[in-house]
């Protein structure tokens, strides 16, 4: 295949962990015969310094045009001082809209080589962690109408959680399609015992799963499934959520593998192109030291061979490649622990992408 793919390094660590994702697919093209075409773009608090805005006309006309975007990490505290519209979260929040990104969805797995990693008890983990979250990405109250009126002791500030039928509808069919490729069950995330928001999305979730009779569909609240998460992480497979209970269960899901480095993410929506980011933020405080963990970005590229581009043997010895090198004991410093080997972004991401190669030819004799 000849594909074109935006790549977006942003603020902080972004730059390091992407380039060892690139480095990844350029081997992946080698070994496997496919041509990836790299156009590197400006955004977040980069394109702010550069070009006064969080996302360029440019780096948006780039992206339209391209086969998928790759993003690295966007924000900092260098750009806190700005007003909420001129932040570089606000090129997410234009790009998942411009793209028609409503879906994102996160894979949090406990690997066996890290089970010491994971903050759980041994005996919580062990029975094997693999949910799958869906977050809905371009509605409720990060989209809702927002504002501040008044002033003094009576200032008030305001922002709406609003959902459509049409909006619940379109993300359930994604976590039950996705469900039906995994355990073909599915826990939906609300608050429908307080919001009426929430009590819209539980009927329409439960009126599409009459589509899915072969699949297991129960309830939650989001209070509860916070706890549910670090008490039995092992009863969930799918959790459907809407975008604020995404955006938090999803750091905590993250934690319970051991590092937000480690997961990736893919946004997908009604055009060809999806965005793979890992789901980790800039990390400004070790940014330029090498210590940045590449694994969650290599692996949102392995995500995107196989979800935007069907290359379901290129992703998997991606994953066999992360595995091989946490199976040897490289670790970076988020996930490291006695007796394993310290090693840096740079290393990490040369170890992984050796592997490929490796794995590759061993097939081909065997």
């Amino acid at each position: 295949m000849n594909l074109k793919l935006a790549v977006i390094p942003g603020d902080g660590i972004g730059p390091e962990v992407m380039e060892q994702a690139v480095l990844i697919l350029r081997k992946v093209g080698d070994i496997f015969g496919h041509r990836f075409e790299f156009t590197e773009l400006a955004a977040g608090g980069t394109a702010i310094d550069k070009f006064g805005t969080p996302l360029p006309d440019a780096t948006l006309e780039a992206c339209l045009n391209s086969d998928s975007v790759l993003l690295g990490s966007v924000g900092g505290p260098a750009w806190d001082h700005l007003e909420v519209s001129r932040r570089p979260e606000k090129a997410l929040l234009r790009l998942r809209q411009e793209l028609g990104l409503f879906a994102n969805i996160r894979p949090a797995v406990v690997r066996e080589s890290l089970r010491s990693a994971s903050p759980l008890r041994d005996e919580i983990v062990a029975g094997g962690v693999d949910v799958c979250i869906v977050r809905e990405l371009t509605g409720g109250i990060y989209f809702g109408p927002r504002g501040r009126r008044g002033g003094g002791a009576g200032e008030e500030a305001f922002d709406t959680e609003v959902y459509t039928e049409g909006e619940v509808r379109r993300i359930a069919k994604v976590a039950f399609r996705l469900a039906r490729e995994r355990r073909k069950k599915v826990t939906s995330v609300d608050k429908a015992n307080v919001l009426d928001s929430s009590k819209l999305w539980r009927d329409v979730v439960t009126d599409e799963a009459r589509s899915y009779p072969d699949l297991e569909l129960e309830h939650m609240y989001v209070d509860n499934a916070a706890m549910q998460l670090v008490r039995n992480p092992g009863q969930f497979d799918v959790l459907l959520t809407t975008n604020m209970f995404g955006d938090i269960l999803s750091d905590e899901a993250s934690m319970i593998t051991g590092s937000i480095g480690m997961l990736p993410s893919a946004s997908l929506g009604t055009r060809q192109e999806g965005m793979y980011e890992p789901i980790h933020g800039s990390a400004p405080d070790i940014a330029g030291r090498d210590k940045a963990n590449p694994i969650g970005s290599i692996l949102s590229a392995a995500m995107m061979l196989s979800l935007s581009f069907h290359l379901d043997r290129e992703a998997d010895a991606v994953e066999s490649a992360v595995e091989a090198a946490l199976a040897e004991g490289f670790r970076t410093a988020d996930i490291m622990s006695p007796g394993k080997r310290l090693a840096g972004t740079w290393e990490m991401g040369r170890t992984i992408a050796d592997h490929i190669g490796k794995n590759h030819r061993r097939k081909e004799t065997i």
